[in-house]
Parts: structure tokens; sequence; C-alpha cells
């Protein structure tokens, strides 16, 4: 889909991991964690919107569904726009679409106009910073790129537990359109990540002309690629439940008996182990013995996520479910470290700014249906126990679906000769016999010789004019 581009990664570029990489690295982090802290931070302004605007609870969470419907589904025009004029470019537009949103928003009258800015303006922002950071951090790290997205995965729990105080007490002195007029300057800082965002150089070869780069805008060849169809599937089915559990985990103590500010708490407990499990699990996945079977170790982790599920369905008290988040909040680290690494190892850097288009744009539908569906079976039994095991088996469905299609369609895939066996094949072919005994003086007489039997022409003065 489209003719050449220059926007992306020059090919033969070894990636430093280290150097500037490290900045890069700081920038991901920042990045992530706006994206994915965001949507839930902005929740803090609900009460305000619903009293300013006369609204329902169902009304002003259709903000956040928003935010992330526009970072999950516009996966694919933010491949576009980076595989056409590269990352820099792309975030520094997206930082300050992120800020316009919500400095229009803070002028809104209703809360049509807040979709708009808020939900739509904004969530393009996050969306056109968020996934060029992480082309730039997979292009910047290859040895140590696991521990690397487990450090800038660790964003988005540490963002959570700093942007939902702060929205908080923003609330508190400025109202809410004050609120959102200082967390909109805060997002320029997004322009300050991208400006982190330095561009690989090849170095110039002698007499070879600038670098041009092939790829297309949108590389729709990675579907051919079984290993990247299984991981979508089993993405998209993953997140199916993966969301349902912190949505719910609050309510169904408050369902207990338990006070509001415990119930609460259960989030921070989450938070809190998240922010270490995913660093450690992205250096668990760096190990030289273990980053060779990532994806099983991805399958693990999911796999883990749905029992940790299906055990919180069993909690009975305060006690269970702080349990819960425990365990859920390391699989769920382990998950948010391990997701794009396993997606850049299966398509490799120069398919990665197309496939997690794509893998978004997937991921989107199963955002916008896996919530709303825990609620639906919520209002229609009354019991948490089975929106838990509905969560549960979804993302261990994914971890089967991923296990078991690596392990029968991608293991037995025919492999490909080494490049140096099939260099030494062409080198084979191409050498000519040791022992042909031709004496070139007779191949050079019978060239002068007879020319027009050899399929040329002879040049007269008659057949030159």
């Amino acid at each position: 889909m489209g003719g050449a581009v220059g926007g992306g990664g020059p090919t033969g570029v070894k990636a430093p991991d280290g150097g500037w990489g490290w900045a890069v690295l700081f920038g991901c982090f920042v990045i992530t964690g706006f994206s994915y802290a965001f949507p839930k931070a902005v929740s803090v302004f609900f009460k305000e919107l619903m009293r300013e605007f006369g609204i329902g609870y169902s009304d002003t969470a259709w903000i956040s569904s928003i935010l992330l419907a526009m970072l999950y589904g516009t996966g694919p025009l933010c491949s576009v726009c980076v595989n056409r004029f590269g990352c820099r470019p792309v975030m520094l537009v997206g930082g300050l679409f992120a800020s316009l949103g919500m400095v229009a928003a803070s002028f809104c009258r209703s809360i049509i106009q807040v979709y708009l800015t808020t939900g739509v303006i904004t969530g393009l922002g996050l969306a056109l910073n968020f996934q060029p950071s992480l082309i730039m951090l997979n292009r910047y790290f290859s040895k140590r790129r696991p521990m690397a997205n487990g450090l800038a995965a660790a964003g988005s729990p540490v963002f959570l537990c700093a942007l939902s105080p702060l929205g908080q007490l923003l609330q508190d002195r400025y109202g809410w359109r004050g609120g959102f007029l200082i967390l909109g300057g805060l997002l320029l800082n997004c322009c300050v990540c991208a400006a982190l965002m330095r561009p690989l150089v090849a170095a110039a070869q002698p007499g070879s002309g600038p670098p041009r780069s092939s790829r297309r805008l949108l590389d729709l060849s990675v579907f051919r690629d079984r290993g990247f169809v299984l991981y979508a599937v089993a993405a998209s089915v993953m997140v199916l439940g993966l969301f349902i559990p912190p949505v719910f985990v609050v309510s169904y103590a408050k369902d207990l008996g338990v006070p509001d500010t415990k119930a609460a708490f259960l989030l921070t407990v989450l938070g809190f182990i998240d922010i270490f499990a995913r660093p450690a699990a992205g250096f668990v996945a760096g190990l030289g013995k273990v980053r060779p079977y990532s994806v099983y170790l991805f399958s693990f982790s999911m796999f883990f996520n749905g029992l940790a599920d299906l055990a919180g369905s069993t909690a009975g008290d305060y006690g269970g479910l702080v349990v819960f988040c425990i365990f859920f909040g390391i699989s769920y680290g382990m998950v948010g470290a391990l997701q794009f690494e396993v997606l850049m190892a299966i398509v490799g850097t120069h398919k990665f700014s197309s496939a997690i288009g794509l893998v978004l744009l997937m991921e989107a539908v199963a955002v916008l249906i896996g919530p709303p569906s825990g609620g639906k079976l919520l209002d229609a039994t009354h019991v948490y126990k089975y929106v838990f095991i509905l969560a549960g088996a979804e993302v261990l469905t994914s971890s089967l679906i991923l296990l078991l299609g690596n392990f029968f369609c991608i293991r037995k895939k025919p492999k490909e000769p080494q490049p140096e066996v099939a260099a030494a094949e062409e080198e084979k072919l191409h050498k000519p016999p040791a022992d042909s005994g031709v004496d070139l003086r007779e191949v050079e007489h019978f060239l002068k010789a007879e020319p027009e039997k050899n399929g040329e022409v002879i040049h007269t003065p008659e057949t030159s004019v």
C-alpha cells in the first residue's frame, strides 16, 4: 500500500544497546506512562463533570473509553505516518495534539465537546506518541531489548500512581477546568520526549548515494507470517479479559462490605506490585538461556494471569482480594513487559512499525467488548464471581492459542538455510571449474573472428549509419 518512503529506520545500522538509547528509553518510559495512565487518571474529574453537565456516570465513562479506543484503533494510521515522516515529527505533532485537546476541553460547554477534545484529540495525540516511541526503542536496543521493554512498560503503573493523586489535588484547588488546563500543559512534555528520539543514521559508503528505504506505508505482508497471525489472535482474545479485574475489583470489595478507602487501596497494591514486576520480567526475558523461549514465557504469563483471575473469583474477604491483587499484579506486569518484546522478536525491526499498528487495531475491538461484556454479565447475575471466571477463561484461552499454535505450527516450519551455507552454495555455483583446460587465447580469437555466429552484429560503415 503506497510507494517507497523515507521514514523507516536505516538498514544495516547496528542497535547501539546503550549510549543515546538510554535517553530514548527515558522518553519511552514517560510516553508509556501518559498513554496508559491518562485514561484512568482522568476519571477523578468525573464527579465534577457529572455535576457540571447534569449527566450520569455512564456518560462520563465514555471519555476514558474514547481515549482507549483512539489509542488502540488508530494503530494503522500511526504506522502510515511513521513510515512516511519518521518517528520524531509524528511524536512532536502528537504531543501538540494531546496538549491542545486538554486545553480546549477546559473551555467546553457540553459533554459532547469534552468527548471531541479530551477523547478524540488528546487520544489521537497520545496514540501518535505511544507507537513511535516503541518503534524507536526497538531500533536502539537489540541485546538489551527485553530489559528496555520492561523498564519502559513500568511507566504505566508509575504514572498511574502519580497522576491520580495529582488530578485530585488539581480538582480540589482549581476545579475540573483548571485541572484540565494544567494537565494540558503537562502533556507538552510529550514534545520533549519526541525531541529525544534521534533517528539512527547509516554510515555513508564511499561512492554511494544517500540510503533509500523501500518500506511500504502499511506493510500487510506481515499477515503471511504465521507467527504474527497467531500472536494477533492470541493478543486480541487476551485483551477481552485482561482489563476486567482492575475495573471490577474495587466494586467487588465494596460488595463484600469493605469500606471505600480500603477498597480503593486494592488498586494501589496492584499498581505497586506492577511497578517492580515489569522490569523484573524484562530482565528475566533478556537472559541468554531464556530469550529464545520468550514466546513460551509470554504464554506462561498469560496462563498465570488467567489462573489469578480464577483464584480471585473464590475470594470471600478483604484479605483474599489483597492476595489476588498481589498475584494479579505480578502476572499483569509480566504481560505488560513481554507483549511488545515478543511481537518485535516475531516480525523483526523493519516490519514492526506496521505490525504494531495492525495488532493495536485488532485489540481496539477487544478493548471495547471486554469490560462492557463483564458489566452485562454482572447486571444479569449480580455475582462478581462469574465476572472473574469469564476474565480468567478468556485469558487462559489466549495462552493456549499462543502455546499450542507456536508448538504445532511454528516449530515445525521448515528451516531456512543459514546465510553462511547459502553464500557458500552460491559461490560454488558461480565458481568456474578448476580443470576446464580452455585456452583463453582460443576464446579471444573465436570472439574476434566470428562475432556474427555468437549473436553479435559486425559494425561496418554501412551498418553503423
